[in-house]
């Protein structure tokens, strides 16, 4: 096997999708990361890595719907902390706190338990991809609504040109991306 960085290596394993869901979209598919048990590991092993590090270590892996729920729920249990799925509006049974955001054409509503977390929480706050940053905006409002403190958000992929990953950090937010993508 040839010696390829760990980014690399994911980065080879994503898929475009030209033209999908609109035409001049370059979607990037992150389900040949999930299907192949090595590169699911190496996925997941450069997430846990990077938390199990003391000064790094959340209490508590907070998943945005509904793809984060895939990476937090693996990088909770690897790192023995608690993990929270941060839902679409109305798919959450018990008392709720909701942030709203906007879309390109429109707007969504994220919500979360009121027992979600507890205040002083350190969070880790996951997801695939970040793009226009609006829904880890609107998880990163709901932890703190309840007092957590966000630690680091994380994705696999940032896509730079579509401004996200400058508003978050402009919020105040670190962080961690394993591989960028020009374009859109």
């Amino acid at each position: 096997m040839q010696n390829l960085s760990v980014n690399q290596y994911l980065r080879d394993h994503i898929r475009t999708v030209s033209d999908w869901p609109a035409p001049g979209v370059q979607f990037r598919d992150i389900t040949p990361l999930l299907q192949e048990a090595k590169v699911f590991r190496v996925l997941i092993d450069a997430f846990v890595h990077r938390y199990m590090d003391p000064a790094m270590r959340p209490d508590v892996v907070a998943g945005l719907d509904a793809r984060g729920f895939i990476l937090g729920a693996v990088v909770a249990y690897e790192l023995n902390v608690g993990f929270v799925p941060i839902r679409k509006k109305g798919k959450l049974p018990f008392t709720t706190v909701e942030e709203t955001y906007e879309l390109e054409y429109g707007s969504a509503t994220v919500e979360l338990h009121t027992d979600a977390v507890r205040p002083n929480d350190r969070v880790l706050l996951i997801d695939d991809l970040i793009a226009t940053g609006g829904t880890m905006m609107a998880g990163m409002k709901l932890l703190e609504k309840l007092g957590a403190q966000v630690i680091e958000g994380a994705a696999i992929v940032d896509l730079p040109e579509l401004g996200g990953s400058d508003k978050l950090k402009a919020a105040g937010l670190p962080l961690f991306t394993l591989i960028d993508f020009a374009g859109h």
